[in-house]
């Protein structure tokens, strides 16, 4: 079991620098926050596989606020497409 978590490991690390190019060679700005959002998940894959490797529950609050942070920025980035700004202001008061 641990040789097979050990090669999940060193894959999702492949991974994450395979997309690390792309955020650097991407062509469109959201081709650029879609790879920095799978660089997040792939970053939480990895450190579920060390919590378990290391048989600890230490790692799970860090996996929750990095699915949370990678949450929160996929959103702001759709409300800036759909609408050109992320928070909106009331100027008129």
């Amino acid at each position: 079991m641990e040789t097979i978590l050990t090669i999940a490991l060193i894959l999702f690390g492949v991974s994450i620098v395979i997309t690390f190019f792309r955020i650097l060679l991407g062509p469109t700005f959201p081709d650029r926050v879609i790879a920095m959002d799978v660089i997040g998940v792939n970053f939480i894959s990895a450190i579920a596989i060390v919590s378990i490797l290391f048989t600890t529950k230490a790692f799970y609050d860090v996996i929750l606020v990095l699915g949370i942070l990678a949450f929160i920025s996929t959103i702001s980035f759709s409300k800036f497409l759909e609408r050109g700004v992320i928070i909106e202001r009331n100027r008129n008061l």
